[in-house]
């Protein structure tokens, strides 16, 4: 079943300010968090744009209050909660993930909004161009050209034996064609794939079922705010199945996934935070020039790859960033 709840917060993530609070404080900023993942998921995200609020002098609670959407990988929730941040005439939209960016997009055009995504914002139109903003949107990238194809050669260096290599995509992620085609160029370093798509925990559980029947060899998890929300999930499916996965979040590894690769997501929504700073000190959107966050993090798991029965390569052990014993 997918998830039809939210949590809207004002002030921080743990504790909700009543609207009655809101209404007797007009002259504190109010910011929209719009967020296609889950708070669970991304505090450390939170942290991180709280944090450069505060290297521009603005303290959650003190300075301002932040309104916190998250959408759990529902995005069908994404227009309602835009629609509410509109109404409550918030000074700013900080939009988490490609699928809020692109529906705050929709929602106004006069509310600044800084955004965090993953996939290339012009290539799936949160942008026209990176070098000139549009009048009410600015913010940062966390891309990684052929993210997929180097997921692929980090979990195919561990598990050379591994084969077919499977690439899990999200079908409702504007970003999943060139997922898509990232693994078929991966194709031309001689490491066959096929690609799976799941939008919901069932449809996960029947890939899983699917690369049991392909008896795939490892997997290879895309970029998707849904799928940041399903760390367990992936580690305990990939323990139970036998299958080396991979996830581009490095809190995978942590979860007890064998290895987690992709964008520093907390140096993204730390800029976020800096740039939402501006915007209140009366910086126009279109001034600020949108960042390329280019920071990526390896982790591996030794635990996990022991339970794989897998010993990973001293090569990949010298590039990890965090190695988890």
């Amino acid at each position: 079943m997918r998830r039809r709840e939210f949590i809207t917060v004002f002030g921080s993530a743990a504790a909700a300010w009543p609207l009655a609070a809101h209404a007797q404080q007009p002259a504190k900023p109010l910011i929209g968090f719009l967020n296609s993942a889950s708070p669970s998921a991304y505090a450390p995200m939170v942290a991180a744009f709280q944090e450069g609020l505060n290297q521009i002098g603005f303290a959650d609670g003190r300075d301002v209050a932040i309104e916190y959407h998250w959408a759990e990988g529902d995005y069908d929730l994404l227009p309602w909660f835009a629609a509410t941040l509109v109404n409550h005439k918030v000074a700013a939209i900080v939009a988490g993930g490609s699928p809020a960016s692109l529906t705050a997009k929709s929602a106004t055009t006069t509310i600044p909004i800084i955004f965090s995504s993953r996939a290339d914002p012009v290539q799936i139109g949160i942008i026209k161009a990176l070098k000139q903003a549009d009048s009410n949107i600015t913010g940062i990238v966390s891309m990684s050209d052929g993210l997929v194809v180097k997921q692929i050669k980090f979990v195919h260096a561990v598990a050379p034996s591994a084969t077919p290599i499977a690439v899990l995509v999200n079908p409702s992620n504007p970003n999943n064609p060139k997922e898509i085609s990232e693994a078929r160029d991966a194709q031309a370093l001689g490491i066959k794939t096929t690609v799976l798509q799941a939008r919901t925990n069932r449809e996960i559980d029947a890939a899983f079922a699917k690369i049991v029947e392909l008896r795939v060899g490892a997997l290879v998890i895309g970029a998707d705010p849904y799928f940041d929300c399903q760390l367990d999930k992936f580690a305990a499916l990939g323990a139970r199945f036998g299958i080396p996965t991979i996830h581009p979040m490095r809190e995978f590894a942590t979860s007890g996934g064998l290895m987690g690769y992709g964008a520093d997501l907390t140096d993204a929504y730390r800029t976020a935070g800096v740039y939402t700073g501006r915007i209140l000190n009366g910086e126009r959107p279109a001034d600020l020039a949108v960042q390329q966050s280019t920071k990526v993090k390896l982790a591996v798991n030794l635990k996990a790859a022991r339970t794989l029965n897998l010993i990973v390569p001293q090569s990949v052990l010298a590039t990890a960033d965090e190695v988890i014993e």
